[in-house]
């Protein structure tokens, strides 16, 4: 009895002995459902009810909005707790806590706080003293512990069990925290900390989208292992043919190409994986290629089926696979969205006021009104879901309707502009339609292009002058004129269009905060050193000096020239195509950080010290005869830079390497320096960075200007309406709508949540 009246009185939650993991289907007994029943009626449900009924809803709708799952605890504290958990000043602490204990490998030992990184020349960086940086990772563990504690608790042991995210997030800390015992025992002195490799994997797990798209990697590897084993073929095939091809001989000159690339079998697998990336081409062919012509057939036909065919070819399953896997992983979430909206509609069935029908399930437009006043989303998907509630009939909704209401959260966010300003004076309607005209921007293009040609012209006047012989009149003057001109057209433009009108085009905030910037410094360049006139060349005082003044002014008013995109059709598209990856690219920029963040600190672990200057290290010209470097090496071309003596420098070589110019000196220099086998190391970052990553890249590319391409034809202009899309708006053409049978089966799945019916 004190569990059916516990039932009754939170109808929504089980009894809490029957909370612990057992499924809610098995108090669907038939005193249970009549217990329900009855609490379904209005004059049972009590204030604290009603206001219960109210968070819970509000709690799924925020849910479903940023495609949370439901399967959490729905008690009054817990709800608290759970929308202070994703508050934003709750979230903001815990990015700012990743992001410290992820910054703190730059000053920790070996640390990145000196002027160079180049062995030569670099000075003893500081080094923070034992305990500084280990207090800071102390604090940063109490706040994960914090965070896997409330997550923990908010879903309960059952789900806990089930998810393994939580499982090796208790893990990684605790490990974390016994290396963290281990280094103060020390007394900070250990070479190697386990505990900074695993820091990624506080960025990792707190992103719901990087764990979507590791997911969608691992499930792609498969399908890339093909390829990879079929390059893996390809290079040894063509390995053999080489070492077969360019063997020793008695030619003094055949003999450079086995001396040089083909000299045993590490360096001919060498040589051309480095030629599949085109890299050393076409140096690795020249000693063959100077003895015969013949030669160069064998390096271009494996560049042609290597690189233009099997790398090409993995780019394409790459795109195929992680799309169709990526594809996979937003009907899930759409289907969260749709469950957690269900939900809402379910719980807030419980509120009916005056129902018509017993047996139709509904909910009071006045009562999602409520519950919509206190969601946390986007004001302008409010209003619009607030309008559509408005012109609700009989003020009340079916599921079909209270679910159609919420496809708001589906659409692109569109952004419409204020209205203009109506004068009453003929004058000032004249003024507005001739300065309102977009042939009054088109102007404003050929003033800026204008602008362009005359700095390009002086500078190719003065570019061999000393100087002493410069004289910056006339570029001062044309800078003023022009200056003044982009002034008056910007008040023009607030006159014709208002003010919050002018504002909300981006491409008018461009122009007006660099007019702004523009004006200041040239009123400041005028303070200083006065007007222009000839012979204009003050010495240097203060900051900076008259030529740095008027450079730093040229180069905001070539950056202004970019205002010209917005006016041109196919540029807008391929810019808002960009501004959306740049917006997008979160997760897939965050996985990037993973690895690099990984590998600069496994790199440091295996190469630290190793690059070391040995005698003179001067470059000769390695063309004389007094020449004792080997040109093309890593100190011929002086790379001392490029080393992991400290995780800044490690971030740096690593972007070298993917970038894949010249990575062939690092593999060669290294595997001198440390070890034969630091190739494998630069390799497998070249595997996951170069050709995983940026193939990924590639696709997210291609399906976003897709997207845009897809729609530009049958939409306004972009200077009028702004659309603003997210990867999950991307695919919402192509997903799955969830069958009703569907939703309410998972529904009756919830561990905390018992339906009326």
């Amino acid at each position: 009895m004190e569990e059916g009246a516990g039932a009754e009185k939170e109808p929504l939650l089980p009894a809490r002995t029957a909370g612990r993991g057992r499924s809610p289907r098995a108090t669907f007994g038939a005193d249970t459902c009549a217990a329900s029943a009855a609490s379904c009626t209005v004059q049972d449900v009590a204030g604290f009810d009603h206001d219960l009924y109210i968070n819970q809803a509000l709690v799924f709708i925020e849910d479903a909005i940023q495609y949370r799952s439901i399967n959490h605890r729905l008690d009054s504290k817990s709800l608290w707790l759970y929308r202070w958990y994703y508050s934003r000043i709750c979230q903001w602490v815990l990015s700012f806590t990743i992001t410290l204990i992820l910054a703190l490998a730059f000053i920790e030992t070996p640390s990145s706080l000196t002027v160079t990184s180049d062995v030569r020349y670099r000075g003893k960086a500081w080094e923070p003293p034992c305990g500084v940086t280990e207090t800071i990772e102390l604090l940063c563990f109490l706040v994960f512990i914090a965070d896997v504690s409330v997550k923990s608790y908010l879903i309960g042991w059952e789900e806990f069990r089930k998810t393994k995210w939580l499982l090796a997030y208790i893990l990684i800390l605790l490990v974390s925290l016994i290396d963290w015992t281990v280094s103060l025992s020390f007394s900070c002195t250990e070479t190697i900390r386990i505990r900074r490799i695993l820091r990624p994997f506080f960025l990792l797990q707190n992103s719901s989208m990087m764990k979507k798209t590791l997911k969608c990697i691992n499930s792609t590897l498969p399908e890339m292992a093909s390829v990879v084993l079929l390059l893996a073929v390809h290079l040894c095939l063509f390995t053999m043919f080489g070492m077969l091809l360019f063997a020793r001989t008695k030619d003094k000159q055949q003999e450079k190409e086995w001396v040089g690339y083909f000299h045993n079998l590490p360096d001919s697998l060498t040589s051309l994986l480095v030629l599949l990336t085109t890299a050393n081409n076409p140096d690795v062919m020249i000693p063959a290629y100077s003895k015969n012509r013949a030669y160069s057939i064998f390096f271009i036909l494996f560049t042609v089926l290597g690189n233009l065919f099997l790398m090409n070819l993995l780019t394409a399953i790459i795109y195929n696979q992680f799309r169709g896997y990526l594809l996979k992983s937003f009907q899930s979430s759409l289907f969260r969205r749709r469950l957690g909206i269900r939900a809402a509609f379910e719980v807030l069935c419980n509120l009916k006021e005056n129902p018509l029908n017993t047996h139709e399930l509904f909910v009071s437009a006045n009562i999602l009104l409520q519950v919509l006043q206190k969601v946390e989303m986007d004001s302008c998907c409010k209003q619009a879901i607030l309008k559509e509630l408005q012109s609700c009939p009989r003020g009340i909704l079916s599921a079909a309707q209270f679910q159609k209401l919420f496809d708001e959260l589906d659409r692109d966010s569109v952004k419409q502009h204020p209205p203009k300003p109506e004068y009453q004076s003929p004058f000032l309607q004249k003024v507005q339609f001739v300065f309102g005209h977009h042939f009054f921007g088109y102007l404003g293009n050929v003033v800026a292009l204008a602008n362009i040609i005359s700095i390009c012209v002086i500078l190719v006047m003065d570019a061999d002058k000393q100087p002493s012989e410069r004289d910056d009149y006339f570029l001062g003057a044309i800078n003023c004129f022009f200056i003044l001109y982009y002034l008056l057209e910007m008040l023009l433009k607030i006159l014709a269009m208002g003010f919050k009108r002018y504002l909300s085009y981006p491409s008018n905030r461009f122009d007006g905060l660099l007019t702004g910037i523009l004006l200041v410094l040239e009123v400041s360049t005028f303070a200083v050193y006065g007007f222009p006139h000839p012979g204009w060349r003050p010495e240097m005082m203060g900051l900076l000096s008259l030529w740095d003044m008027v450079r730093l002014a040229n180069m905001l008013i070539v950056f202004r020239f970019l205002r010209i995109i917005p006016n041109m059709k196919f540029m807008a598209l391929v810019a808002s195509t960009l501004m959306d990856l740049v917006k997008n690219l979160r997760a897939f920029a965050g996985m990037l950080v993973v690895v690099f963040y990984a590998f600069a600190i496994t790199g440091i672990v295996l190469f630290k010290g190793a690059i070391v200057p040995k005698g003179n290290t001067s470059v000769v010209n390695a063309t004389s005869g007094n020449s004792t470097l080997q040109c093309g090496t890593y100190e011929q071309l002086d790379y001392w830079p490029n080393n992991f003596d400290d995780f800044a420098a490690a971030l740096v070589i690593l972007w070298d390497v993917m970038v894949v110019n010249n990575w062939q000196v690092f593999l060669d220099a290294f595997s001198r320096y440390s070890s034969p086998w630091s190739k494998v190391y630069f390799v497998a970052w070249w595997l996951i960075s170069s050709v995983i990553w940026v193939n990924l890249f590639v696709a997210l590319l291609l399906e976003n200007f897709i997207h845009k391409w897809d729609r530009h034809c049958h939409r306004q202009s972009l200077s009028e309406i702004e659309y603003q899309t997210t990867v999950e708006l991307m695919f919402r053409d192509v997903l799955e709508e969830p069958t009703e049978e569907e939703l309410m089966e998972k529904l009756h799945q919830h561990p905390y949540l018992q339906l009326c019916r």
